[in-house]
């Protein structure tokens, strides 16, 4: 196997998933490489070099990539797994999307709170809604994500989405048109497959929005 270098065809829009055979858009599938100890690695970001190992965004299959070691076959030779991967794409998914949102912000393409989002959404700034999957449904509703597919983001908890404004917790947040709004809701929905949230969040706890801090 080449572990040096990029793939023949980094470039292509889509790749098959090495265990339900699927070919889709990248988007939805998570990247991984094999190490330089054989190690099978995520890479979120899709920059480590070697050929890509592709699973789809999805906890059930990103386990049967594991117990039928579908990643040896993949690779053409032995590989090492490490315990909890499933875990440690969630970990990592969950840190770059709040990266993501985190550099929006400080580009000044990203607001949070309430009233910012609201006047956002009303002057057609907003590309994107982001809101918390434990806030109150009552008071999410009040915000209408922008027209359009892929405009609304649900898969993070309030803590999550304040991390990345520097806040104990955020509600509501609204992401400007751009290459960023873009990558923030690619990796979302993978997030968002990984913790089972394809039809929805379904958190145990929800979060006032009075509560918010502006």
């Amino acid at each position: 196997m080449t572990r040096g270098g990029r793939d023949k065809d980094q470039d292509g829009p889509e790749r098959r998933c090495i265990v339900t055979g699927e070919v889709q858009p990248k988007g939805g599938l998570i990247r991984f490489v094999i190490g330089p100890e054989s190690q099978v690695v995520p890479d979120i970001e899709g920059k480590l070099p070697g050929r890509g190992i592709y699973v789809a965004a999805d906890r059930a299959v990103l386990g049967q990539a594991v117990k039928r070691r579908l990643f040896a076959r993949a690779a053409k030779m032995p590989v090492t797994v490490s315990d909890g991967l499933d875990d440690m794409v969630h970990d990592l998914l969950t840190r770059r999307v709040i990266e993501l949102i985190a550099l929006a912000r400080k580009a000044g393409q990203a607001v949070a709170g309430y009233e910012k989002t609201r006047d956002w959404l009303m002057s057609g700034e907003a590309a994107v809604l982001v809101q918390a999957a434990d806030g109150s449904e009552r008071g999410k509703a009040k915000l209408r994500p922008p027209a359009g597919k892929n405009r609304h983001v649900t898969c993070l908890s309030a803590g999550e989405i304040g991390l990345a404004f520097g806040r104990e917790h955020v509600i509501h947040a609204a992401l400007a048109a751009g290459g960023l709004s873009a990558r923030v809701v690619e990796e979302a929905a993978k997030l968002a497959c990984i913790r089972g949230q394809n039809d929805g969040p379904m958190p145990s706890e929800r979060i006032d929005e009075t509560h918010e801090r502006y």
